[in-house]
């Protein structure tokens, strides 16, 4: 995750009286390209001091949760966000200047890093900043209560990865989903008001403005994006097929019918977005892979530093610099036993120079060991881009940044580990199915999830949703797109899409979905530059100097242009292409094929 222009998205817009030298005096017909760049090098001066000190104070409250911390991070993201959207406003004056592509493209940043546009009405931004607490609220103090004791979402979400109980699946399911039924009407409001924001901003409504954000129009990227699902589809219902045979064998065909979409209760995963917890219901025969990592970091003394050093040696390998000495000196490495932290790892800038830290608290595992080379990803990417101008210090488009991270993660590979000297032998390609199974559950698992959220989202915020149909428009997609299906009946008394963070929260969430394509593509075209011989999936570009240079291009980019020519930098084309997942998975879809032979897949 990204420190840059980070919001606090539950205090939403006290947008007032923050005005800019002389732009609100001016009259649209009297704005020259001068005034717009006047105004753009006076909100970078503002922007810059907001984000660092909002970075900071978020900082400080993630590795020292106390009330006041929360009170001086809230406070400071209140004015970062007035602020945010005050300038929105301001630059929105400009929309009928004909300008140059820089300044043009600056003061369209500046209006779309806002989430929900608040409406100019003071009382009405105050009502939309007042339903977006409630709901950021609702959802992180649900609990589900029975018999007088109660469950967290946290201990919910590990019965879910864990119990093989049918019935007790179904409680913790429908139990977590009683928390977001009251959130339907605030949801409703918000909507209608965010819309508000976003007509005086010259958007049709709030998704069509999220929709903007990807150099396209808007319309046409919706379309992009099911051009791009429509290559993974078949892998997809591959795997989708071999374990609802799984779960069928395991519960029953009465409780899971074998051509009709799965019960979401019991994939392992509170949303049915990842699969990998049933990974031993379905894991191939012989799917050991050979090698236990967790074990290889313990016997090599591979503690939370090493493990970091060695994730720094992989891009320094590829002709990266060092990180500087302050990562190592203001990093969070390890849970302290003193005080409570934020443990979810995060990568950060704190002054958009090479202020870069990680904070994370790092456990002797494979996993981790994996998710440091992803969150450093996000750490090079950061510095890669500093010397532009603020509005470009971002990744190319949002999927861009946690694809990279996970780009370098696919490259933490068994000959990967070979040449860093934890592993003495590489397994043979018989050994492979079971990690490409595992991976799959999760990663190919994902992608019609991270692709529905705001394909629901979008059509509620253009009306083509309306507040009656919210929940059964939800099932309908979730079925059309995963093959998931409630487990019991639903009604529009409840609001299953307020059960997923994102969307109480407001969080994009088409970022994951390109994420989820974009790393593949980028793997694949690297393993090329790099002269790899060996499959996709056995490829990394660990100590390849030609790859390393052509990433740091397109990563020194920013959001500089277009996302399409950061892609071609590294792909050699200006359209995503999925084909790249279907290589990587090619043994695993032979594998699947033969599994499915006899069974009637689709639903």
């Amino acid at each position: 995750m990204s420190a840059k222009f980070k919001l606090s998205l539950s205090a939403i817009f006290v947008a007032g009286a923050l005005s800019l030298s002389g732009c609100n005096s001016t009259t649209s017909e009297k704005l020259t390209e001068k005034d717009a760049e006047v105004f753009l090098a006076e909100a970078e001066k503002q922007l810059q001091d907001l984000s660092v000190r909002s970075s900071r104070a978020a900082w400080i409250y993630a590795n020292f949760i106390t009330e006041d911390t929360a009170a001086l991070s809230a406070e400071v993201s209140r004015e970062y966000t007035a602020a945010l959207v005050a300038l929105a406003n301001e630059a929105a004056k400009f929309d009928d200047l004909e300008l140059n592509y820089d300044n043009r493209r600056k003061l369209d940043k500046l209006k779309l890093n806002l989430t929900l546009p608040a409406p100019k009405d003071p009382q009405k931004t105050a009502e939309l900043a007042q339903l977006s607490a409630e709901l950021d609220g609702l959802y992180g103090k649900g609990k589900y209560c029975k018999d007088g004791k109660c469950m967290s979402l946290g201990d919910m979400t590990a019965k879910m990865a864990t119990s093989r109980n049918y019935e007790e699946l179904l409680d913790i399911w429908q139990g977590w989903r009683e928390v977001s039924k009251p959130m339907r009407p605030l949801y409703s409001d918000l909507v209608s008001l965010a819309n508000e924001g976003a007509n005086e901003l010259g958007y049709a409504d709030t998704g069509a403005m999220w929709r903007s954000k990807y150099d396209m129009p808007a319309d046409d990227f919706a379309k992009e994006l099911d051009r791009i699902w429509g290559q993974v589809k078949p892998l997809y219902n591959s795997l989708h097929c071999h374990v609802r045979a799984k779960l069928g064998e395991k519960y029953g065909e009465d409780k899971v019918p074998q051509d009709q979409p799965i019960p979401a209760h019991l994939l392992g995963n509170m949303w049915a977005q990842t699969w990998g917890n049933v990974y031993d219901l379905v894991a191939p025969q012989n799917a050991d892979p050979g090698y236990d990592l967790t074990e290889l970091l313990k016997q090599h003394d591979y503690d939370a530093l090493k493990m970091t050093k060695g994730a720094e040696k992989f891009f320094t390998s590829m002709g990266f610099e060092p990180l500087p000495e302050t990562f190592w000196t203001r990093s969070l490495f390890l849970k302290p036993k003193d005080r409570d932290v934020q443990c979810h790892a995060s990568a950060w800038n704190l002054d958009n120079k090479d202020d870069l830290r990680i904070k994370m608290c790092i456990q002797q595992t494979g996993e981790e060991f994996s998710v440091i080379h992803h969150e450093l990803g996000h750490n090079f990417y950061q510095r890669a881009y500093n010397k532009l101008p603020l509005y470009y210090q971002e990744s190319a488009n949002d999927g861009f940044h946690e694809a990279i991270g996970d780009t370098i993660a696919l490259s933490v590979t068994p000959g990967y580990l070979k040449e860093i000297g934890l592993l003495e032998q590489v397994p043979d390609e018989s050994k492979d199915i079971g990690l490409l199974m595992k991976m799959a559950m999760d990663k190919i698992a994902f992608i019609p999830f991270g692709l529905l959220v705001d394909q629901w989202r979008w059509k509620v915020y253009s009306g083509e949703i309306s507040p009656e149909q919210y929940n059964q428009a939800w099932w309908d997609l979730r079925e059309k797109y995963q093959g998931v299906q409630a487990p019991v009946a639903r009604t529009e008394n409840d609001f299953d899409p307020g059960a997923k963070y994102h969307v109480p929260g407001n969080v994009p969430y088409t970022r994951y979905f390109l994420a989820h394509i974009l790393q593949f593509e980028f793997h694949k075209s690297l393993c090329e530059i790099a002269g790899s011989k060996e499959a996709i999936h056995r490829c990394s570009v660990y100590n390849s100097k030609e790859a390393g240079e052509r990433l740091n291009t397109m990563l020194e980019m920013g959001s500089s242009r277009p996302w399409q020519e950061a892609l071609e930098t590294v792909t050699g084309n200006k359209q995503m292409d999925a084909t790249a997942i279907l290589d990587y998975f090619a043994p695993l879809q032979a594998y699947l094929d033969e599994q499915n032979k006899n069974r009637q897949c689709g639903w």
